[in-house]
């Protein structure tokens, strides 16, 4: 049943491409990613790393994008003009590019490129997937080593909190938007050591902590820290 709603959807989205297209723009930031961008020096097979896998494909077309199997083909991500720029300030388009930051905890991901508006395998990723109940081939993206788990904003809104400790603790959540009371949210664990806790946070910056008792102690898997109002060290966390 799942699969005859996808190969609807996947039939559909043949003709009307531009509807699941992803509208915001994507924003590169972080220095890690900005030099993972900067050092692939021309199109190439997808590259893994901790936090990302970087799709690249050549500027001569006009349009690229990408959707994945973990949302059903239904969200056509664009790529973006990765451009450089000569002594005399003339910019030159050197290749397209999209980044996957590795949000979902997934040993493999499957996708298929829209290359100007045609639905295609990536040229470029010889690792390819034939599904017989819609007889396509699909692109494949193995994942030789397990996904960073941390502290961030999911696809779907919500922030997942993640601590990594001893197993078998109680750890709670507080921050300046439970104004500081480490009784009402409780991470769960689980698996072993490893504690989450899903909120639906509204866009803004959030300050906070973990409580193992009354002990106060620093979301390991979040580099980001702050000193509150009364000198104590804590994680910043911003929610777009």
């Amino acid at each position: 049943m799942k699969k005859s709603k996808f190969l609807l959807v996947f039939l559909l989205s043949l003709f009307i491409v531009n509807i699941s297209w992803a509208k915001e723009e994507i924003v590169y930031k972080p220095y890690e990613l900005d030099k993972l961008i900067h050092d692939v020096e021309k199109p190439c097979a997808p590259v893994v790393t901790e936090d990302y896998i970087l799709f690249t494909a050549d500027a001569k077309y006009r349009s690229v994008g990408i959707a994945f199997d973990f949302e059903n083909y239904k969200i056509v991500h664009p790529f973006q003009i990765l451009t450089t720029t000569d002594a005399d300030g003339v910019k030159t388009k050197k290749h397209m590019i999209f980044c996957y930051k590795r949000t979902h905890e997934l040993d493999s991901i499957k996708y298929r490129l829209i290359i100007d508006g045609l639905w295609t395998t990536d040229p470029l990723n010889p690792l390819k997937e034939y599904d017989n109940d819609v007889n396509l081939y699909f692109s494949k993206v193995n994942v030789p080593h397990g996904i960073k788990i941390c502290t961030a904003q999911t696809d779907d809104n919500y922030t997942n909190f993640i601590y990594k400790g001893e197993s078998g603790l109680h750890v709670n959540l507080a921050g300046n938007f439970t104004n500081w009371d480490p009784w009402i949210y409780e991470l769960k664990e689980t698996e072993p050591g490893l504690y989450k806790l899903e909120l639906p946070l509204p866009k803004g910056k959030y300050i906070y902590s973990y409580y193992i008792g009354l002990t106060p102690v620093l979301d390991n898997s979040n580099p980001n820290k702050v000193f509150t109002d009364d000198g104590r060290t804590a994680n910043v966390l911003y929610v777009n």
